[in-house]
C-alpha cells in the first residue's frame, strides 16, 4: 500500500493524481536528472540528497515506471529470457530464480519461447532483443549452447548469460555452468554400489549437449567398473512423460528386463513408473529407477523417486544476477553443481 502523503506533500500534488517524476523532482528541489541518477543507482549523488529523495518518493508512494526509465535512457528495464525446452517444470523454476533476482531491482522479466529446430529462429530472437529493446537476455538450454544465437546478441552489442552444461569458449562472466557428466557419475555409481549390473538407459535427445553429457558421464563411469551397457538398452527419447512412457514399454517388454533404468530426466521417469504400475512391476522390488532434476514431480510420485537435484532455480537466479550486476570487475565462470538425492525408488536387484 503506498504511503500515506502528509498535508503538505498532499496539496502541492494533484488530487487523484499519481506523484511523477517531475513532481519528485519540485518537491526536493533537485532535477529530473538527480532523481533518475537517484532511480537507478547512481553513485553521482551525495549521501544526504539521496536520502531526502528516496523519503520524499516513499511518502508519496511514487514508484517509477519501467517503460517510461527505458524512454528516458533509451534502453528497457526488461531482461529477456529465451529458451527451447520440453520440460515445463525446468522453465518455471528457472523462472522463479530469475524474478529472485530481480526482484526490487527495476527489471522485468520477458519469456520467449523458440524452436531451435527451425532455420529462422535466430531471426525471431534478434526481433524480440530489438523490439524490447532489452537490457540482456538469459540463454537456457537447449538455446544457450548455439553459439550462432550467442554470437548474433554479441554483435547487437546485447549482454547475455548462458546456462550451459559444460564449459563453452565465451567470456567467462556469461556462464553458468550445470556440470551434468558429475550428477550422471553419481547416478552410476549409486546403482553400482546397490549391486545391479544389468542396466538400461533412457536419454535425452543426443541433440542437447545436456544430455550427451549425463549418457557419456553414465555410461563411462559403468564401463570403469567394468559394466557394459547393450545399445538395446540405451534408448533415445525426447525429456518428455510420454517418451518416457514409451521408451520403457521397449525395456520393460524383453523377455530379460533389466534391474535398474536411468533416466535423463523425471519426466521420463515418470513414464517408466506408469509401464512398470500397469506391468505389474514393483518398484524398487523388481526394478530401480534414478531420475534427473530433482524437480517437485520427484518427490510427489510413489515410490518417491532418488533423482539427481540440479538447482536449477539459483541456476536461473545467477543468471539473471549477472545481467544486471553494476559491478564492472570481472566475472569467473559461475558453477552450480548437482548432486544425488536418494530416496525409495532403489534397493538392490533381486
Amino acid at each position: 500500500m503506498p504511503a500515506r502523503k502528509s498535508p503538505d506533500t498532499a496539496s502541492r500534488i494533484p488530487s487523484g493524481k499519481a506523484a511523477t517524476i517531475n513532481d519528485i523532482a519540485r518537491l526536493a528541489g533537485v532535477s529530473k536528472k538527480t532523481v533518475s541518477r537517484i532511480i537507478n543507482n547512481s553513485p553521482l549523488v551525495r549521501k544526504d540528497t539521496r536520502e531526502k529523495v528516496e523519503a520524499l518518493m516513499r511518502e508519496v508512494g511514487y514508484t517509477p515506471d519501467p517503460l517510461a526509465r527505458g524512454l528516458a535512457f533509451r534502453r528497457s528495464f526488461l531482461i529477456g529470457m529465451v529458451y527451447d525446452n520440453p520440460t515445463a517444470q525446468y522453465i518455471v523454476d528457472m523462472q522463479y530464480g530469475a524474478l529472485d533476482a530481480l526482484r526490487d531491482s527495476g527489471f522485468e522479466l520477458v519469456v520467449h519461447p523458440c524452436d531451435s529446430r527451425t532455420p529462422n529462429y535466430i531471426d525471431g530472437v534478434r526481433r524480440f532483443v530489438q523490439q524490447q529493446k532489452l537490457h540482456g537476455v538469459m540463454l537456457v538450454p537447449r538455446a544457450s549452447e548455439d553459439q550462432k544465437l550467442a554470437d548474433m546478441l554479441a554483435e547487437l552489442g546485447c549482454r547475455y548469460s548462458r546456462i550451459v552444461p559444460v564449459g563453452f569458449e565465451d567470456n567467462d562472466g556469461r556462464m553458468i555452468v550445470t556440470h551434468d557428466r558429475e550428477g550422471a557419475v553419481e547416478a552410476a555409481d549409486y546403482l553400482l554400489t546397490l549391486g545391479h549390473r544389468d542396466i538400461a538407459l533412457i536419454t535425452g535427445p543426443l541433440t542437447y549437449r545436456s544430455a550427451i553429457e549425463r549418457t557419456n558421464g553414465f555410461l563411462d563411469t559403468l564401463a570403469q567398473r567394468g559394466v557394459e551397457v547393450p545399445k538395446a538398452r540405451i534408448i533415445e527419447a525426447s525429456y518428455t512423460f510420454e517418451s518416457g512412457v514409451a521408451a520403457a514399454e521397449k525395456l520393460l517388454a524383453a523377455r530379460q528386463r533389466p534391474t535398474a533404468i536411468f533416466c535423463g530426466n523425471d519426466e521420463m521417469a515418470a513414464g517408466v513408473y506408469k509401464v512398470a504400475l500397469r506391468a505389474g512391476i514393483s518398484i524398487p522390488r523388481d526394478l530401480s529407477v534414478v531420475g534427473y532434476d530433482d524437480s517437485p514431480l520427484a518427490s510427489r510420485l510413489w515410490p518417491s523417486l532418488t533423482s539427481v537435484r540440479r538447482h536449477t532455480r539459483d541456476t536461473g537466479r545467477i543468471a539473471a544476477g549477472t545481467l544486471i550486476r553494476t559491478d564492472t570487475a570481472p566475472l569467473a565462470v559461475a558453477s552450480v553443481r548437482p548432486h544425488l538425492i536418494v530416496r525409495d525408488s532403489c534397493q538392490p536387484p533381486p
